[in-house]
């Protein structure tokens, strides 16, 4: 029982068909405080760089939202369009800042795990509502390190959160003394530099958590070596199942072998152990071929076969054996046994005229042939 446990303990380096498989489901690294990293810092640095721009907006789109006369505010027909081009031109102000975050929010993920979209992903798993399992997930190591992350990542945000507003305590006291256009942009520049302390903290986190997601990954990609063994028989195919097929392909090559045995000009045994088939067209042969061949059992149903069909059998042991050893079925017989099968040819036709004329058959030929070709 320990040797079985101990065999099924995830030691070995995930397969490239484990980790494309995972792929496929959508189970990839993935790292939310790198992603919330990445979006703080982009936002940040676009209310740093845009603030004045957008504060003239919003500022110019203030002005002439107030700027009712007494009919247009009393004009309900008049109110609804004017809330929408205004809406309208506060998005258009926001736009770049909402692109580049957007843009952000895409490429974190990417740079880590890189381009995944699953279905299997969006698939409801009833076995979350399984109470037993969420206490498992709620008490587990990475529960707690996940909310070991929060909790870090709470004092960080609050400790450079009150720093950024002890620091800048003037400029933002300051600003209720500034026009409304330059308070306005001055504002997001300091929203601006404040997310970009905040995402300095985020960063910090989101260089501890990377690797840790890269490695929890990797221990969870680790496979048994059973699993090797499993994929390696899935993909190589079964060796029960592929002497399976092995067999059908030899009993249907067997049953077109047998069907051509009928056809063949002569059967040279062994005369029990090997038969051999030949057959010889001279008209569109170079050579004889051999239609059939077997040993043992598959040897008498060839023979079986031909007297069935009066097919002529000749035993010659040497000439069988090293037809069956050498020569391929459908295959031409070698250059070297030209004779030999000649001679049992031909005495094979003279055979056969004499039965039909009624002649006295002709004298059975001596074949001689080396056993090694």
């Amino acid at each position: 029982m320990a040797d079985n446990d101990q065999a099924q303990e995830r030691t070995e380096q995930p397969t490239p068909k484990r980790l494309e498989e995972a792929r496929r489901k959508g189970q990839i690294p993935r790292s939310r405080d790198l992603t919330a990293a990445a979006v703080t810092l982009a936002g940040g640095t676009s209310l740093y760089l845009l603030g004045g721009y957008i504060g003239g907006q919003m500022h110019g789109m203030m002005r002439r939202s107030f700027a009712l006369s007494r009919e247009q505010a009393l004009d309900t027909m008049y109110l609804i369009p004017a809330f929408a081009n205004a809406a309208a031109e506060g998005l258009r102000a926001c736009l770049p800042v909402l692109l580049i975050i957007m843009l952000a929010a895409i490429m974190a993920p990417l740079l880590l795990g890189g381009w995944s979209f699953s279905t299997e992903s969006l698939a409801p798993k009833f076995e979350r509502l399984n109470p037993l399992e969420g206490m498992k997930r709620i008490f587990s190591l990475r529960s707690l390190v996940e909310l070991s992350k929060a909790l870090a990542k709470f004092r960080s945000v609050a400790v450079i959160a009150v720093l950024v507003l002890w620091n800048d305590a003037s400029s933002l006291l300051a600003l209720g003394r500034e026009p409304l256009a330059p308070a306005i942009g001055h504002a997001l520049k300091l929203s601006g530099q404040g997310l970009l302390a905040i995402s300095a903290g985020l960063l910090l986190i989101a260089a501890i958590d990377v690797p840790y997601q890269l490695w929890q990954y990797a221990k969870q990609m680790r496979m048994s070596r059973e699993e090797i063994r499993q994929e390696m028989k899935e993909s190589e195919g079964s060796p029960e199942v592929k002497g399976r097929i092995r067999q059908i392909q030899q009993e249907m090559a067997r049953q077109r072998m047998m069907q051509d045995v009928p056809n063949a000009d002569v059967i040279v045994t062994n005369p029990t152990h090997f038969a051999v088939a030949l057959r010889y067209d001279e008209k569109r042969m170079r050579a004889p071929i051999v239609v059939a061949k077997g040993a043992d059992l598959i040897a008498a149903r060839i023979r079986e076969v031909g007297a069935e069909h009066n097919v002529a059998i000749f035993e010659a042991p040497p000439l069988a054996r090293v037809l069956y050893r050498n020569v391929d079925i459908g295959a031409e017989i070698p250059s070297s046994l030209y004779v030999a099968v000649a001679q049992v040819l031909s005495y094979v036709f003279q055979l056969r005229i004499a039965q039909r004329s009624g002649l006295q058959p002709p004298e059975r030929p001596v074949v001689e042939v080396t056993e090694v070709l």
